[in-house]
């Protein structure tokens, strides 16, 4: 398997020796074409000029015996780079642009094709070869030759130039751009392999945190740096919140234990201890009813400590189902519960505030698990409020929402302890340390059932004055016929 690395730099190289190769070809091509037009350009340039020369001189005599005519045409052969042959209509080479005094080149013929091609197109251009005239591989143009006098082809003039001069300028051309090419492609695969290493070392990095992550070391995180791009260091702030996540579960997870392993050593130890006193004979008969009791009660606290952890599992696990759902109530099922309290109120001296609405507030929700939440959220109002002090409860409707607040007086919850008071098990150790006889548990499944309805909990302590409170959904008529 490639890492990431090899893959992007194999990639990247491909691509650009593909776009180099597929550049170089079009360039070459296209300094071809335009060499070759040129040249054919330049050669039918050059050969319309002859023939018109030939056509004037023509009119004076016979062109082999023109001295004058044989030294423009060697002249203008000179300036070209090409050899010229003016022929007759037959393609016979009656005179050469050669210097020679005794011309071997004079009547040779051209071939057929050339002397039919220029008659009949009125001009002939191709790259090749002429047996006996052009030996080597040379553009080749001709064009013929019309007589002032009576306007009929008299002869053709061919004009042949090598194109070893061309093909030399291209292999220059294209070993200038090999090596420019090749230049290029070595800094950029230079570039490309920095570039490489430096996007493939932040993930590497985050693999081996994810290794040691996994391996149980919780505390591994990823280094998010400027150096990264936009995408792994959302990718590593990702896996980050991921792994706090996890570590603040873990460390629940380890609480959770360690907290029932407390709360249900405490009562087994108590039965155990009687039990075998009883069976040992340490406790006399006459005392097994008293102790037989305390055991009894100690099974009932394990078994309601049982019932609720498996109540908790079930709403964490499927929320409230809508089918358990109902209208009813609220104003009356707050003042039903609060009425419960009254003995432990007045136990207690507490002064009691009620707020509610004129009219009857009904809610959409699970009726029994709302009750619970309410019982919950007085019972620990009673227990931590201070003797003769406030305790105050408010029902109160806000747009769609039904809002209820209980609130006590006494001991101010530490700031860094309020995010921690719906936890389970969580018991303060300097405000609350009274409550000996709970597990913890109470204000966790009060926020367990409201936000398995979907709803908001809150709470507040400030200044000697605690408030808890709740959020649910306002029943409406329309609403309550489906139910």
């Amino acid at each position: 398997m490639k890492s990431t690395f090899s893959r992007l730099f194999t990639t990247t190289a491909a691509l650009i020796l593909l776009c180099l190769t597929v550049l170089g070809v079009s360039f070459r091509g296209l300094m071809y074409n335009y060499l070759v037009d040129e040249k054919e350009e330049s050669l039918r340039t050059n050969a319309t000029a002859v023939a018109v020369l030939a056509a004037a001189y023509t009119t004076t005599g016979e062109l082999q015996d023109n001295w004058d005519f044989r030294m423009s045409l060697s002249l203008v052969a000179n300036v070209a780079e090409a050899n010229i042959f003016v022929c007759d209509t037959q393609g016979n080479v009656a005179v050469c642009s050669c210097s020679n005094f005794v011309c071997e080149h004079i009547g040779q013929t051209v071939g057929q094709e050339v002397v039919e091609s220029t008659l009949v197109n009125q001009e002939y251009s191709m790259m090749g070869t002429i047996s006996g005239l052009v030996e080597n591989k040379s553009f080749i143009m001709g064009v013929p030759i019309v007589s002032l006098v009576t306007d009929n082809t008299i002869g053709i003039v061919v004009v042949a130039s090598s194109a070893q001069q061309t093909n030399d300028f291209l292999m220059r051309v294209s070993n200038y751009f090999l090596w420019t090419a090749v230049i290029v492609l070595m800094i950029a695969l230079i570039v490309v392999s920095v570039l490489a290493r430096n996007q493939s070392k932040p993930l590497k990095d985050m693999a081996d945190t994810v290794q040691r992550f996994g391996h149980g070391e919780l505390r591994a995180r990823v280094n998010i740096s400027e150096h990264n791009t936009l995408e792994i260091n959302e990718l590593a702030a990702s896996f980050n919140a991921m792994a706090n996540s996890l570590e603040k579960a873990e460390t629940q997870r380890r609480e959770f234990v360690a907290n029932v392993s407390h709360e249900l050593k405490t009562p087994m130890t108590t039965i155990a201890g009687f039990l075998d006193g009883m069976l040992d004979g340490t406790i006399p008969p006459e005392r097994h009813r008293q102790y037989m009791q305390t055991v009894s009660d100690e099974v009932r606290r394990l078994s309601r400590l049982v019932r609720t952890m498996l109540d908790i599992s079930r709403l964490q696990a499927q929320g409230v189902p809508e089918a358990k759902k109902t209208r009813f109530n609220l104003s009356e099922s707050l003042g039903r519960l609060l009425l419960g309290f009254e003995q432990r109120i007045n136990e207690k001296k507490l002064n009691v505030t009620v707020q509610m609405p004129e009219e009857d507030l009904f809610v959409f929700a699970e009726e029994d698990s709302i009750t619970q939440v309410i019982y919950n959220l007085l019972d620990n109002a009673v227990k931590f409020c201070d003797d003769s002090g406030q305790l105050g409860v408010e029902l109160e409707k806000r747009g769609e929402k039904a809002i209820v607040r209980v609130r006590n007086t006494g001991p101010t919850i530490a700031s860094e302890e309020l995010p921690l008071v719906f936890d389970r098990f969580h018991k303060t150790d300097k405000s609350r340390s009274v409550d000996r006889d709970g597990y913890g548990l109470g204000l966790y499944i009060v926020k367990t059932i409201i936000t398995g309805h979907g709803e908001d909990v809150f709470v507040s302590s400030e200044n000697g004055v605690t408030e808890f409170g709740f959020t649910l959904p306002i029943s409406t008529h329309s609403k309550a016929k489906g139910v």
